[in-house]
């Protein structure tokens, strides 16, 4: 039985990867192909003041998307199981980028940005929650740091394929038939035991209101999303908009790729969340490895500010140090599977991941408001600090999870 149990873990650890893999992959892929999909859908005539702005609108409609589709995902996760959840997302978006590569016009194109989100929406959650509740609490932390490793690499492959694939419309077809061919690998997956031993069981699963019901749910469940909003933060606006903050700050000398910058983001990333991971298992603490890492991208941004547009040599090698210090997504990811009982657990590790990618779409609105009196560039900055003031504050009030043992539920 105890070889099974190793067995199934490790076939659930590498089945959540690629499915990770796969969901960051064309996750990211709309900022990679922005401007080459909205010049040829727009038409060449498009001012970059226009791409920008329907760039923005596209990306929230993806947000959205993951937000509506974060709690429709999480709730059904804790009613009728986790693997639901693995199976119906990955379909969802699959065939939502598939049929990405055929749209015509901007509306189109929103419509399928909210479908495609609200399938990318279930992924992650779903299969954190399986790797935290089958393996034990000494190691499902390293099969948290396997799975955001793995997966985030899925952008880096993203901005390469961005590289490669001449049109961009082959890049939705690829994202949207490597999903359908993991569904293939999912048959295999068993669900987790932990909901197995409630499921039956007259316990409230999947309500939302549980973590609105006493004020230390609500401190730790919004502080645990606080903690990770300086991560798209960091992808949203200084990355997917990196073209017109080196504008704005008056380069001329060159002009940095959107999809190479994503990955170079992203390689940093890939390591970080390597790094972070070890880190949290080494030190035996979460908190301390999160507050490492926030600190230092907090100084990655200032660096950003103010040396990385020296030379694009230098601002790929700022982006890549920021990337690596936002790589902290595997120890919020484990974080947040500890923080509440199995009754609940999917709907907070499918929900909060996504209320931190629809944070965007605040962050966006909030950047285009000060943008307009302040500048591009001060307008990024004041966001900025917003975030990660109320990164730290959430940071000193979430207790510490490591080693919590998480089989309970919350009344």
């Amino acid at each position: 039985m105890e070889d099974h149990l190793k067995k199934n873990s490790r076939w659930l650890i590498i089945v959540a990867a690629l499915g990770y893999f796969v969901d960051i992959y064309d996750l990211v892929l709309f900022s990679v192909e922005r401007i080459d999909s909205l010049k040829e859908i727009l038409g060449t005539q498009a001012s970059a003041e226009e791409l920008k702005n329907t760039g923005i609108q596209l990306l929230n409609w993806q947000m959205g998307g993951m937000l509506v589709g974060g709690l429709i995902w999480g709730i059904i996760g804790d009613k009728k199981g986790r693997l639901s959840v693995l199976f119906g997302s990955i379909l969802l978006y699959s065939l939502a980028n598939i049929a990405n590569g055929f749209v015509q016009t901007v509306n189109q194109y929103a419509l399928l940005r909210f479908i495609s989100g609200l399938g990318l929406a279930g992924e992650l959650g779903a299969g954190i929650t399986l790797v935290s509740e089958t393996m034990s609490k000494e190691r499902r932390g390293i099969g948290t740091m396997i799975v955001a490793t793995v997966g985030v690499f899925g952008a880096v492959v993203a901005g390469i394929m961005g590289d490669l694939i001449v049109n961009w419309r082959y890049s939705f077809f690829l994202g949207g038939s490597m999903g359908i061919l993991l569904l293939i690998l999912r048959i295999g997956v068993y669900e987790s035991g932990m909901f197995d031993k409630i499921k039956n069981k007259n316990i409230q699963r999947g309500n939302f209101f549980i973590l609105l019901k006493s004020k230390n749910n609500l401190v730790k469940y919004f502080g645990i999303i606080a903690i990770a909003v300086p991560v798209w933060y960091v992808m949203s606006i200084l990355v997917t908009f990196s073209p017109e903050m080196v504008r704005a700050k008056g380069v001329t000398s060159f002009v940095p790729d959107p999809g190479k910058a994503i990955m170079f983001a992203y390689i940093g990333i890939t390591f970080g969340d390597f790094l972070s991971g070890a880190l949290s298992q080494i030190m035996r603490s979460r908190k301390k490895v999160l507050a490492i890492f926030i600190s230092v991208t907090a100084i990655g941004i200032v660096m950003y500010f103010t040396i990385a547009m020296r030379s694009e040599f230098m601002f790929y090698s700022v982006v890549t140090f920021i990337g690596l210090a936002t790589g902290y997504w595997a120890v919020f990811m484990s974080t947040a599977a500890e923080l509440f009982g199995t009754n609940i657990r999917a709907t907070v590790t499918t929900t909060a991941p996504n209320f931190v990618r629809g944070a965007v779409v605040f962050l966006t609105l909030g950047f285009r408001y000060f943008e307009g009196f302040t500048g591009t560039i001060s307008s990024a900055i004041i966001i900025g600090i917003i975030t990660f003031v109320l990164a730290f504050i959430a940071l000193y009030k979430i207790e510490e999870t490591f080693n919590k043992d998480l089989n309970y539920v919350e009344q």
